[in-house]
C-alpha cells in the first residue's frame, strides 16, 4: 500500500482538527471567511455560467444565463456582506424549525402510534427555532462551535485511521522489517 496512504490520512486528519479548532476559538471570523470563500465560488460559477450562456448552443442558454446572474449576485452578496448573509441563513433555519415543529405537532395527532415521540420531536424543533429566532447572532456562534467540534472529532478519526493503517502495514511487513519509504 505504501507510505502515502496513511501519511495522507494523518495530514488530512491534522488539517481537519486545525480547522475545527479555528471554528471553536473564533466562530464568527471563521464563518465569515468560509462565507467569503463560498461567495467567491458562486461568483466564479456564475461568471462561467454566463459565459456558457453566451457562447453555448442549445435551448437552455436562457436558463443558464439566469443561473449565472443569480450565482454572480449571490456571490457578490456573500463577499460584500458575509455576516449579514449568515444571519439571513440562521433566520431561515429558525423559521423552518418553527414551521416544521408546528407541522409535526399537528401531524402527531393524526397517527395512531408513536404520538409521544412525534410530539417530543416537534416541540424540540419548535423550541430550537424560537431560540434561534430570538438570538440569531449567538446562534451563529453556536452553529460554528458545533461544526468545529464535529471537525475535531472527524479529524481525530482520520488520525486514528492513519495510525491503524500504519500498524497494519507494520504487521504485514513482519517483525524487524522496515516499512517501505
Amino acid at each position: 500500500m505504501g507510505r502515502g496512504v496513511w501519511y495522507a490520512l494523518l495530514l488530512f486528519g491534522l488539517l481537519t482538527i486545525g480547522v475545527g479548532v479555528f471554528f471553536i476559538i473564533e466562530p464568527h471570523e471563521t464563518l465569515k471567511v468560509f462565507t467569503v470563500i463560498a461567495g467567491i465560488f458562486l461568483l466564479v460559477d456564475g461568471v462561467l455560467a454566463l459565459i456558457g450562456a453566451i457562447v453555448g448552443a442549445g435551448e437552455s442558454r436562457g436558463l443558464l444565463a439566469i443561473v449565472g446572474v443569480l450565482g454572480v449576485l449571490a456571490g457578490l452578496v456573500l463577499i460584500k456582506k458575509p455576516f449579514g448573509a449568515l444571519t439571513v441563513f440562521v433566520l431561515v433555519l429558525g423559521i423552518w424549525l418553527v414551521v416544521a415543529g408546528v407541522a409535526r405537532f399537528v401531524y402527531a395527532f393524526t397517527v395512531p402510534t408513536g404520538r409521544g415521540r412525534l410530539i417530543a420531536s416537534a416541540l424540540i424543533d419548535a423550541i430550537a427555532g424560537i431560540v434561534i429566532l430570538s438570538w440569531p447572532k449567538p446562534s451563529l456562534a453556536t452553529i460554528a462551535v458545533i461544526i468545529g467540534i464535529a471537525l475535531v472529532l472527524r479529524g481525530a478519526l482520520f488520525v486514528y485511521a492513519a495510525y491503524r493503517l500504519l500498524r497494519l502495514e507494520s504487521s504485514a511487513s513482519g517483525p524487524g522489517t522496515p516499512l517501505p519509504a
